[in-house]
């Protein structure tokens, strides 16, 4: 079984890359270079003034324009080797 945990930090890096950190204390950086490919709803984030406008709701990274990524998704993603 899955123990969610919620998105509690994130912080822009720099280009696509977002530094995230969990509720639990693990924490690091994740690319999302790609992110355009995700769906229709994650295109307008290619625009990197667009993607920098992340914050947190319900515990997880999400954009004004409705596109947000499960909280499973991001701990999995996550990069801990950035610092």
């Amino acid at each position: 079984m899955w123990n969610l945990n919620d998105v509690i930090l994130i912080k822009y890096k720099k280009d696509y890359i977002y530094f995230v950190e969990f509720d639990d204390g693990k924490k690091g950086e994740i690319n999302f270079q790609n992110i355009d490919r995700w769906g229709p709803i994650f295109k307008p984030l290619k625009d990197k003034n667009v993607f920098k406008t992340a914050r947190i709701q319900g515990g997880t990274l999400s954009w004004p324009n409705g596109a947000d990524i499960a909280p499973e998704t991001l701990y999995e993603r996550l990069d801990v080797s950035f610092k």
